[in-house]
């Protein structure tokens, strides 16, 4: 039976049905402790599968499109935070200064790499180069996100700065995983590319578990009682809002460097998608004490939007008319 398009992926489903539940069964007291000690040893994890599953060869095989890869890190990690700094009186106006917090991290974040690949691919663009771009944002994205959350997350969305201790969890959490991934790919990668589809539920199952727990907290905290149905509405205009312009920029960028319209493909895709498998562990770490809720729902949110919008504009893009250049004569 083929798939409604309407319908969200399976991912989304169950991000929506792990929502519901932390919202009418929170958990709390020892087995909350005991769920969170738990998301301290499934984010490492995650992050020890991502250095593993990044093959060194891939990202070298398309290093050489410097100007595609600049290109992408500037939109990723300069464009879309000054986006969110600049649209900052209209966004306080709509929402409030802890879901904008969420939005500036959302605007901080790394790109995603599988569906990056799996747009551009579909679209007919560069796909070495997409491999490259997308792997090395969230490569770069372990160390750029925090100081840009530090710079402009805690800094413009709530009061404070980022503690040491936050900093150090970045480290022995997510950077030090992720390098012993890589370290140990040479021995592991075979057993990796045989069970994918198994560890698929490894890198959700730990992203459902932090959700969950998050949201448990948040709920506790009157995460529902503090957020009118309205802002929800209000926040998926502004990822609209957000998502529009990344693209149109994206576009505009790869046209007046003169891209061929495979690297333009590139650059749209690998330069306007957020990672929710960087942003969930991220936000746990970063965000300890704080409504961690709040902060992740503009990202759920932004990244639903992006799935539908890459979807339908991968089909406009595949459907382009193909040149062919015929052989030269005998």
């Amino acid at each position: 039976m083929t798939r409604p398009r309407f319908l969200p992926d399976n991912m989304t489903l169950l991000l929506l049905a792990v929502v519901a539940t932390a919202s009418m069964i929170p958990c709390t007291g020892r087995i909350a402790q005991g769920l969170d000690n738990l998301t301290v040893l499934m984010i490492g994890l995650l992050f020890f599968m991502h250095g593993a599953k990044l093959s060194r060869a891939a990202v070298i095989a398309g290093i050489g499109h410097w100007r595609l890869h600049l290109t992408v890190l500037l939109l990723t990690f300069a464009v879309f935070p000054l986006l969110g700094l600049l649209l900052k009186p209209v966004l306080l106006w709509l929402v409030t200064p802890e879901l904008y917090a969420g939005i500036l991290f959302l605007c901080v974040l790394p790109s995603t790499v599988q569906s990056s690949i799996a747009f551009t691919s579909v679209a007919r663009g560069n796909v070495p180069a997409a491999i490259c771009s997308a792997s090395a944002s969230n490569l770069f994205g372990i160390v750029i996100t925090p100081l840009l959350a530090g710079a402009v997350v805690l800094a413009h969305g709530t009061t404070g700065h980022v503690p040491l201790s936050a900093i150090l969890k970045i480290v022995y959490q997510l950077l030090l995983p992720f390098i012993a991934g890589q370290i140990v790919r040479p021995w592991i990668a075979p057993w990796i590319e045989r069970n994918l589809g198994t560890l698929k539920w490894v890198d959700q199952g730990s992203i459902l578990l932090v959700v969950y727990v998050a949201f448990s907290e948040a709920v506790v905290q009157g995460l529902w009682r503090q957020l009118p149905g309205v802002m929800l509405f209000s926040l998926l205009g502004i990822s609209a809002l957000l998502l529009g312009l990344i693209m149109l920029l994206a576009t505009l960028a790869s046209r007046r460097f003169g891209f061929s319209k495979e690297d333009e493909i590139t650059v749209v895709f690998c330069g306007s998608k957020k990672s929710l498998a960087s942003g969930v562990p991220m936000a746990k770490v970063m965000f300890a004490g704080h409504a961690i809720g709040m902060v992740l729902l503009p990202l759920m949110l932004f990244h639903q939007l992006q799935l539908m919008v890459c979807a339908v504009l991968a089909q406009r893009y595949a459907a382009r008319e193909q040149i062919i250049t015929p052989p030269p004569p005998l």
